[in-house]
C-alpha cells in the first residue's frame, strides 16, 4: 500500500513538472525566443549567437541552454528572473534593452520560472558567446542604469477591470510576452518606446514595422478580428502576407499560439485607438500619378489586379494595404527594390514571392509607381520623393539579409 501510493505521487510530480514545461515552451514561443537566440538556419537552437540589429550596432544572442559554462545551467533562479524581468545579469552587469525585458517585465515569476524549467529541459549546446559588440560609448553597460531610470518600469501586468477576460488576455500576451511594442512603437533617439504613439509603427532594419492600431487609414481598422487571427495563425490573410520580420514572428511565435490566444489578441489590438489625420488622394492627373499608374499596369497588375485587389492569401491586396499607405513608406519601397518571400506555415505552406524590380526601374520610376498605389482606389497617403528611394537603396546595397 505504501509503495502504491508512492508510486501516485511520483506520477502526481511527473505531471505537474510536465505541466510546468509545457507551459514554459508556450510562453518561451509566444516571447519568440527562439528567432534571436539561434543562428538560422543551421545554428543549435537556443545556443545564441545571433547579431541583433539595432540604432547604436549590433549586440549578439546569449546562449540560453542549459549548457553549464556558455549558456544558464549554473544560474539560479532568481538570476534568471532577475535577467529576464529586470535586464540584470548574475555578475549585476545590465542588460541592454535589444532583450526586452522591459515587456517580459509584465509576467509574473511563475510564468518566468515555467519559461526556466522548459528551457532546464533542453539538450545543454557549449557556445562561448561575446554579446557585448557596441562600439563605445554604447559597450559601457552601466549606461543602462540611467536608460532604466528613464524608461523602465518594473511592473507585472495588472487587468483592466472594465475590459472582458478576452480583452485583458489579449493585453498581456502583447504588452507582455509578445513584447509587440518592441517593433512596433516608434522609438526616441534614447533608443526608449514613445508612450504617446503606443504601436504606431516604427522604422527597423530597413522595414517599417506597421501601424497596428485600429486606425483605419495606417492600421487595422478594415482588417476584421477573424482577419487578424488569421494573419498571426497562417501568415496570410485576403489583405496581405507577412514578410521581413513579421515572417519570422509568424513562422516561430504567433501560428504556435492557440486559437483563443490569437483572437484575444485581435480583440486587444482592434480596441486600440487610431490616430491619422484625414488626407485627400492627389489626382489622378498629378505628374506621379500618371507615370505610376502606367509603371502598374505594365509592372504589377498581373499578380495585384487592375482593381488592386491582388489574389487573396496569394498575392496581397494594395487596394486595402494600410501598410502601402503607412506614413513611412519604406517597406512599399524596400519590396519593390529587393523583393521578398512570405512566410511558409502549415496553414499557408505556397510562400509566394514578390520579385526585385530595383534593376528594372530608377529612383524616379519607384517613387511614382509606389505614389500611385498609395493614392489610389480612393486611398490617400502622402506621395514618395526620389530621394526617399535612392537614401532606401544605397542603405539596402549595405545590407548582407
Amino acid at each position: 500500500m505504501i509503495a502504491a501510493c508512492g508510486t501516485f505521487a511520483d506520477t502526481r510530480t511527473d505531471l505537474q513538472n510536465f505541466a510546468e514545461i509545457e507551459k514554459g515552451r508556450y510562453l518561451a514561443s509566444a516571447a519568440d525566443c527562439v528567432a534571436c537566440h539561434t543562428v538560422w538556419p543551421n545554428g543549435a537552437r537556443f545556443a545564441g549567437g545571433r547579431p541583433i540589429e539595432t540604432p547604436f550596432g549590433n549586440i549578439v544572442s546569449a546562449n540560453i541552454t542549459p549548457d553549464r559554462e556558455t549558456g544558464i545551467g549554473s544560474w539560479s533562479d532568481d538570476q534568471f528572473d532577475d535577467a529576464v524581468r529586470r535586464g540584470i545579469r548574475p555578475n549585476g552587469a545590465r542588460l541592454y534593452p535589444a532583450m526586452p525585458y522591459p515587456y517580459y517585465t509584465k509576467m509574473s515569476r511563475e510564468d518566468v520560472l515555467a519559461i526556466r524549467s522548459y528551457l532546464k529541459a533542453l539538450e545543454p549546446v557549449r557556445n562561448p558567446v561575446l554579446t557585448n559588440t557596441l562600439p563605445f560609448p554604447f559597450n559601457i553597460r552601466t549606461s543602462m542604469r540611467v536608460w532604466n531610470v528613464l524608461f523602465f518600469k518594473d511592473e507585472r501586468f495588472k487587468p483592466d477591470p472594465q475590459k472582458s477576460d478576452v480583452w485583458n488576455r489579449g493585453a498581456f500576451l502583447v504588452e507582455g510576452p509578445g513584447h509587440c511594442g518592441a517593433c512596433h512603437t516608434p522609438k526616441n533617439f534614447l533608443g526608449g518606446d514613445k508612450s504617446g504613439e503606443y504601436l504606431r509603427g516604427s522604422n527597423l532594419q530597413d522595414w517599417f514595422a506597421p501601424d497596428i492600431t485600429n486606425d483605419e487609414r495606417t492600421g487595422l481598422g478594415r482588417w476584421s478580428l477573424d482577419e487578424v487571427a488569421e494573419f498571426l495563425k497562417s501568415g496570410h490573410n485576403r489583405v496581405g502576407a507577412a514578410v521581413g520580420p513579421m515572417a519570422e514572428e509568424v513562422m516561430h511565435a504567433s501560428s504556435a499560439m492557440s486559437e483563443s490566444d490569437l483572437k484575444a489578441i485581435a480583440t486587444y489590438l482592434k480596441d486600440q485607438p487610431g490616430h491619422s489625420d484625414k488626407l485627400a488622394p492627389l489626382p489622378e492627373n498629378n505628374p506621379q500619378m500618371v507615370a505610376g499608374e502606367a509603371i502598374y499596369r505594365d509592372q504589377c497588375a498581373a499578380c495585384h489586379q487592375i482593381d488592386g485587389k491582388g489574389v487573396a492569401r496569394l498575392f496581397p491586396s494594395l487596394a486595402d494595404s494600410s501598410m502601402a499607405r503607412a506614413d513611412d513608406p519604406t517597406s512599399l519601397l524596400r519590396l519593390v527594390l529587393r523583393g521578398s518571400r512570405s512566410v511558409a506555415t502549415k496553414e499557408e505552406p505556397t510562400a509566394p514571392g514578390m520579385p526585385s524590380f530595383a534593376w528594372q526601374m530608377n529612383d524616379e520610376q519607384v517613387a511614382a509607381v509606389a505614389t500611385y498605389v498609395r493614392n489610389r482606389w480612393g486611398n490617400p497617403a502622402p506621395a514618395v520623393s526620389s530621394s526617399a528611394v535612392a537614401k532606401l537603396r544605397s542603405n539596402l546595397a549595405k545590407r548582407v539579409d
